[in-house]
């Protein structure tokens, strides 16, 4: 039955206080184990004997109590229990035939730890509970297949991001907000190995030569690493959660980010291929606006994405993805966004969408979106549309070209037709705050006008933002365009009179 972990080791007799101790206790009884979760016992009796530790520092049996109360749930983060998942994983690996583990089924693999816990528990002499024992396999499955205390937040789909600073201190997002889990790792070599066992599937290593790394998980989770010396107080984890289901237009407006006249007018707006900057701060929810709009180009079009980190979630059939490389140890083998954007020209491509313009490559996304490639897309990091339009200003004059600021300007004006900007509020959710149009130039300034906005009104004493969106009454010079390709908005759309929601 255990022929793919090799030969085990005979484990130890199981003492008969051990192998009895449970046999006549209820089952009620028997839930609040070793490392049950428990409120303060009340002072014993003076005569009353209190298990000890062995002399030789290893856990004895202890009787169980004569009634216990409902079971409070196993305390994995108790020093003890965290002790022995560690030993009962170690103790495992030098038992187990690794290379057999792939091609096992997940019930069988789980049967034959769970016999394996077993075994060594007993050689040990832990008595544990059925819960316990239970908690014990998930745990140490978790740490062989899994990323050990990690996974359950990675299974969890209310979890957004997963902070880790220290192995004592782990944070998540949940519902755009951050609050600290009970999760730990043993110790920094636990959390280490754990970044090494991420970092290794893609072929990268992290080190002291190596401390900082990018990488993406199977699912498409993003993935940052620091360990020493950078890292000051011990390795540091950060993962951006990837959604499995994309999110559309209409949740969004079921959830408050936007109102229906403004989801009208993004569609419109990717439906008559204009170019689209879409800009907000870190987590504000960029590219989730991104693959929302996404969703209304043509089925019939080339699109030619390229990212750093593979994120976008296009429903057509006819994309070609693209992905940056990295250099390796010696620093060679990078290939970076711009010489994809070049390359991106050279594949007929229809639609170029570049998941986030960081750099120089604004210089060329803004020669695509002016040769031809009408309906591009990208995402920028500002706080504003006007500080988008001064962010890819910046980035061109990264691309090594000493062109005037009035010629960039420019290129900026005749290439962008509308900015959309996000933010993720200090009450977690994200809204769609603006959208503005570019108009053009006047003398040596690009020119916008605001179509909507979120006006912020109040805030509850729990911080939550109460406000209302508004259109601004001016109607984009670009609409007369969309109505000849036959697409048509209401004109109540562009009311200002009262608030759109």
């Amino acid at each position: 039955m255990f022929g793919s972990f090799g030969n085990r080791r005979p484990a130890a007799e199981t003492p008969p206080s051990a192998a009895t101790a449970t046999a006549g206790v209820p089952a009620a009884a028997r839930g609040g184990g070793r490392f049950a979760r428990r409120a303060p016992a009340p002072e014993p009796p003076a005569n009353a004997s209190v298990p000890m530790p062995a002399a030789t520092g290893g856990l004895v049996p202890v009787e169980p109590p004569e009634a216990a109360a409902a079971d409070p749930g196993v305390d994995a983060d108790s020093a003890e229990y965290i002790a022995l998942k560690v030993r009962l994983h170690q103790k495992l690996l030098e038992v187990m035939n690794l290379s057999a583990i792939d091609k096992m089924q997940p019930e069988q693999f789980r049967l034959e730890i769970g016999e394996l816990v077993r075994d060594q528990l007993n050689a040990e002499r832990v008595m544990v509970n059925q819960q316990e024992r239970a908690q014990l396999v998930d745990d140490i499955l978790d740490e062989i297949l899994g990323l050990g205390p990690i996974e359950p937040l990675l299974k969890d789909p209310s979890v957004s991001d997963i902070l880790v600073n220290t192995s004592k201190s782990v944070y998540v997002e949940r519902r755009g907000r951050l609050e600290r889990t009970t999760v730990t790792f043993k110790d920094d070599r636990h959390l280490l190995r754990i970044i090494n066992k991420i970092v290794s599937a893609i072929g990268r290593r992290i080190d002291e030569s190596s401390p900082l790394v990018d990488a993406r998980l199977a699912d498409g989770s993003r993935v940052n690493a620091v360990c020493a010396p950078i890292a000051v107080d011990g390795p540091l984890l950060s993962i951006r959660k990837f959604s499995r289901t994309p999110i559309h237009l209409e949740r969004m407006i079921e959830i408050g980010s936007l109102v229906p006249p403004m989801a009208a007018l993004l569609k419109a707006v990717v439906e008559g291929r204009l170019n689209v900057i879409i800009s907000g701060g870190t987590g504000s929810g960029k590219t989730t606006m991104l693959n929302a709009m996404s969703r209304f180009i043509g089925r019939t079009e080339r699109i030619v994405t390229i990212e750093d980190a593979a994120e976008l979630q296009l429903q057509q059939p006819h994309v070609a993805r693209m992905e940056t490389r990295p250099p390796n140890i010696e620093g060679k083998g990078e290939i970076a966004q711009r010489e994809l954007l070049k390359n991106a020209l050279r594949m007929r491509p229809d639609r170029i969408i570049v998941g986030e313009c960081r750099g120089g490559e604004a210089f060329d996304m803004l020669q695509a979106m002016n040769t031809g490639h009408d309906g591009s897309m990208t995402t920028v990091h500002a706080n504003t549309c006007r500080d988008a339009i001064s962010r890819i200003e910046q980035m061109v004059g990264m691309a090594g070209f000493d062109l005037p600021l009035r010629t960039i300007r420019q290129q900026v004006a005749s290439a962008i037709d509308v900015i959309v900007q996000v933010e993720r509020m200090s009450d977690g959710k994200r809204r769609m705050v603006s959208l503005s149009e570019v108009v053009g130039m006047e003398g040596e300034i690009v020119t916008m006008q605001e179509i909507f906005r979120f006006k912020r009104e109040s805030t509850d004493s729990d911080g939550t933002i109460h406000g209302h969106f508004w259109a601004t009454g001016i109607r984009p010079t670009f609409l007369p365009d969309l109505e000849a390709r036959g697409i048509q908005l209401d004109s109540r759309t562009f009311s200002p009179d009262m608030p759109l929601g």
